[in-house]
């Protein structure tokens, strides 16, 4: 959430805790660890599905299965979950958080999987902190190259005049 400072007590947070924060967060993304059941539970006053659509109430309430590398999310619309469809790339478009959310098939620290990620509202990837240092990297190695070259080229132009002048 916007107003929710990254530090807790000078501590880093871990979690997000409502009776601290007087106000249900923007999105719950829930990660499956069985086989979804328990994160689609509408048993009144026990199932989460239930406690986040009817108690905490964020807008979006999003269900992860990392084994079938898929994400659906729900909008709460009038007291109730609606699932939200995909958009034409195949993600869930969040309008108040300027946002998609999707799964991305790549390599992420070290590691080929399906991964769940955000893109931006114009569909390009959100890159993670050492992405963006990585992409930094190569464009500052890139134009260190371009230098070299141009460098190289007016050598070469000289030493061709030089040649041409007889000298």
């Amino acid at each position: 959430m916007p107003d929710v400072p990254p530090t807790l007590d000078g501590n880093m947070r871990r979690s997000y805790v409502m009776w601290q924060e007087l106000m249900p967060p923007l999105i719950v993304l829930e990660f499956v660890s069985g086989d979804g059941s328990e994160e689609r539970d509408r048993t009144p006053r026990k199932g989460k599905f239930w406690i986040y659509e009817r108690i905490i109430r964020p807008a979006f309430y999003g269900i992860y299965e990392v084994k079938k590398a898929q994400v659906e999310l729900y909008h709460l619309v009038e007291d109730r979950f609606e699932l939200v469809p995909k958009n034409q790339r195949g993600h869930y478009q969040i309008e108040q958080m300027e946002v998609e959310l999707g799964i991305w098939q790549g390599v992420y620290q070290g590691v080929e999987l399906p991964w769940m990620r955000w893109w931006d509202a114009e569909g390009n990837l959100v890159l993670t902190a050492e992405e963006r240092a990585e992409q930094a990297e190569l464009t500052a190695e890139r134009e260190r190259l371009r230098r070299i070259e141009a460098e190289l080229k007016i050598q070469a132009l000289e030493a061709r005049l030089r040649e041409l002048e007889g000298g």
